[in-house]
């Protein structure tokens, strides 16, 4: 469309012509209301901006089983690579308040295993009956990831051979 059709058109609607894509061979414009144009864009760029880092918390037990304390540390690092930063908290129940000592062996493991990727922001602190630590991300060029999750393998043979087989 002609310029001074698309003018035409855009004054008989109330509404202006907007430049959207300059760099685009010929040059891309729309018929729409300036106003609410520059508020979706200032919208959009606000959505593009990144937030804060979140808090995230990871809760512990004393008496944790090794498969989920290595599922816990997995998804601590997790955060930790998007940029968050991670509350540990261990909970005591009961009796186990009479062995605080082990609560916190756990957690100084949980800060030695996550070590490659955060740096402790609170040391491990007794309040009640929980013990909390926060950890904060290393800067993304140190970050060195130690329980990454198990990346699943096709070996091809295998596949071929299945599908052979079914056949």
């Amino acid at each position: 469309m002609k310029l001074s059709d698309a003018l035409r058109k855009a004054q008989g609607l109330g509404l202006d012509v907007v430049e959207v894509a300059p760099t685009a061979n010929p040059p891309v414009c729309k018929i729409v209301a300036l106003g609410k144009f520059r508020y979706d864009i200032s919208k959009h760029d606000k959505d593009k901006r990144p937030t804060g880092a979140k808090l995230k918390e990871i809760k512990f037990r004393v008496n944790i089983d090794d498969h989920d304390y290595l599922t816990k540390v997995r998804h601590g690092e997790e955060f930790l690579d998007k940029g968050n930063k991670v509350r540990v908290q261990l909970q005591f129940r009961g009796r186990e308040m009479a062995h605080q000592e082990l609560g916190m062996q756990l957690m100084h493991k949980v800060r030695d295993d996550l070590s490659g990727m955060s740096q402790v922001e609170m040391e491990p602190k007794i309040t009640g009956r929980n013990v909390t630590m926060t950890l904060s991300p290393l800067p993304a060029n140190r970050r060195k990831r130690r329980f990454a999750p198990p990346q699943k393998e096709i070996d091809e043979e295998a596949v071929d051979s299945q599908n052979g087989s079914e056949s």
